[in-house]
This record gives C-alpha cells, structure tokens and sequence, in this order.
C-alpha cells in the first residue's frame, strides 16, 4: 500500500483540493476518479517524452505505467489562481528510484470542475 504524505494544508480553496485528490488518484491509478476530472478532450505532455490528447488515451497511458510502482507519495506544494493550479513533490518507487515532479494544470474555467491541459515535468534524482 502506498504511502501518502501531504506537507500541505489545502485550506478553503476546492480547486486545490481537486488538485490534491488528483495527485493523488494518478499514482494510484484510480480511473474512475481521474475521468472525473478531466475533459474528454484533454491535453497532457509530459515534458521530454510525450503529447496526448484525449481522456482515453490518458487513462491508456496511466494504465501502461503500471509497472513502476508507487511505495511514496510526497505532496510538498499546491497552488492555484484563476483556472491554472501546480502540484509539485516526490515519487519513491518500490524499486527505490526518487522522482522529483511539478504538474501544471488549466481548468475549463476558474470554478475548477473540469481539467483541460495537464503539463507534468518529471525528473530522477
């Protein structure tokens, strides 16, 4: 079972909360709540590797990573302002690698309900 560890405190704010639920969805490869979340036409690039489009080829993606798993997850920072939001922190892998990531997201709107781009910059420490 993967450990959660938030070093943040999400207050009053919803979309920050989204945001940390979602965070914390991905590593644990929780479709449902992730198709939840994003638009069906959604844009996700992971910086240096790919560009998707789409909620199916996304929850595609997420599923085909299901090899490298999550023993960690360290939520160090959330923000968001108008219809933008970040997330950055640590993943530790059960194989013991550390990735260090920051994921920008744009919602549909600033109510938050609806994700429309995701840009997620991972790198091994």
């Amino acid at each position: 079972m993967m450990k959660i560890i938030k070093k943040i405190n999400c207050g009053n704010s919803p979309k920050m909360e989204v945001l940390k639920n979602l965070t914390i969805a991905i590593a644990e490869k929780d479709h449902n709540f992730i198709s939840d979340c994003i638009s069906e036409d959604v844009v996700c690039t992971w910086v240096g590797d790919k560009k998707i489009k789409g909620k199916n080829e996304f929850l595609s993606v997420i599923k085909t990573k299901a090899d490298k798993e999550i023993s960690e997850l360290i939520i160090e920072q959330i923000l968001s302002h108008g219809k933008e939001g970040a997330v950055c922190g640590v993943k530790l892998m059960t194989s013991g690698e550390r990735y260090a990531f920051s994921d920008f997201y744009i919602f549909k709107n600033a109510k938050g309900q609806e994700i429309i781009s995701i840009k997620s910059h991972v790198i091994k420490e």
